[in-house]
């Protein structure tokens, strides 16, 4: 038997799928709606088909374990300073051409992944660590959704919270159980035009807009928004203004969006990088429309990067990339000098992880309690 059949066979039961009239078996997780014949994979590669229900084969593995600044999702308004033990799976739903962990999502060789990632285990390690909180990230955790639910529950637990970092394309069926397991998001809003998503990524922007309406007004979720900006694919200033003034609309002027830069990768090596001034120019889009706390990231700009008091103008967090200065904040989260409030998830004080990034192996805190 063929090691991608044994995955299958070995696949853990998974969630939201339906049997159809003439046989198929329908994953409901993502808009594809991927219909399925016995031993077929949907495009995310890690959802089955298998006796009759969808299983995931990804249960419980891991394509590795890092600790991360929280900045580094990024979050700017949750915790900030805290270290934030980070880890993927394999696989994607979307098609993008330009991916920067395309080795981990666009992985279709199960041997990429670790040894076994029980729950309980991570949320121990987490929990030994001094992070506080787990990012289910570097490929998208709408895939993994039961086995994410699953670590956050044993988070939760252990007083640990959970962070998703996401495209955003989800079924409404799937919305509801995942965001109850999280406390904080951040959406990767890839464009603002259909033909972006249609071209680039083989995916509709409605879904990710709804997913995004969704968060800020159906849950408590924390959110923040990240669009990478691409040349000449996202960056004019026409859509800039569009995205933001929709944004400022739909979502409120509190929600934080984050423009990146574009670097040359995968499928898109044609590419140049982004120039730096493109990302402060969005930024500066953003500001003028009503956007409270908009920020740059992968350049250095510690202007940009920081955050401002909405009222009186001041900077009330500074950044260096993911380092933290200039704490402005009283302990309740408002400015230190005309008492505004910022939004976020604050505490007394900052953490103190900086800029590190830690890898660590799961197989270290092995004495943990095992499920899956």
């Amino acid at each position: 038997m063929s090691a991608p059949d044994r995955d299958i066979i070995d696949g853990v039961p998974g969630r939201h799928w339906r049997m159809l009239a003439d046989g198929r078996v329908q994953c409901d997780i993502c808009p594809r709606e991927c219909k399925l014949n016995e031993g077929q994979r949907g495009l995310c590669f890690v959802r089955a088909r298998h006796d009759d229900g969808i299983v995931l084969t990804t249960y419980g593995r891991s394509s590795g374990f890092c600790i991360d600044p929280i900045e580094k999702k990024p979050l700017n308004h949750f915790l900030p300073g805290t270290p934030v033990l980070s880890f993927g799976t394999a696989g994607c739903n979307l098609t993008c051409r330009f991916c920067q962990n395309w080795d981990i999502s666009k992985s279709r060789k199960m041997d990429r992944l670790m040894d076994h990632a029980p729950p309980e285990a991570i949320a121990e390690a987490a929990l030994q660590n001094g992070c506080r909180s787990v990012a289910y990230t570097y490929n998208d955790p709408v895939i993994f959704h039961g086995y994410a639910i699953d670590v956050a529950a044993a988070c939760r637990a252990r007083g640990v919270r959970n962070v998703a970092v996401t495209a955003g394309y989800m079924g409404a069926a799937a919305r509801e159980e995942f965001y109850d397991a999280m406390d904080a998001v951040n959406v990767d809003l890839k464009a603002f035009t259909q033909e972006f998503y249609k071209k680039l990524c083989s995916a509709e922007l409605d879904a990710v807009l709804e997913t995004l309406q969704y968060i800020r007004h159906e849950t408590d979720v924390w959110l923040e928004i990240t669009n990478l900006l691409i040349p000449d694919e996202n960056d004019s200033p026409a859509e800039i203004d569009a995205l933001s003034a929709w944004v400022v609309e739909k979502l409120g002027p509190d929600v934080p969006l984050h423009f990146t830069a574009f670097h040359p990768d995968y499928r898109m090596m044609d590419k140049p990088n982004t120039p730096p001034e493109s990302v402060i120019r969005a930024w500066r889009i953003a500001r003028g429309n009503g956007v409270r706390y908009a920020y740059t990231g992968n350049i250095s700009d510690k202007a940009t990067g920081s955050t401002y008091c909405h009222q009186c103008g001041l900077r009330l967090i500074g950044r260096d990339w993911h380092a933290l200065s200039d704490w402005q904040l009283t302990g309740d989260g408002h400015c230190s000098r005309c008492g505004a409030a910022c939004a976020g998830k604050f505490e007394t004080r900052p953490g103190n992880w900086g800029r590190k990034r830690q890898p660590i192996r799961l197989r270290d805190y092995a004495g943990a309690t095992q499920k899956g």
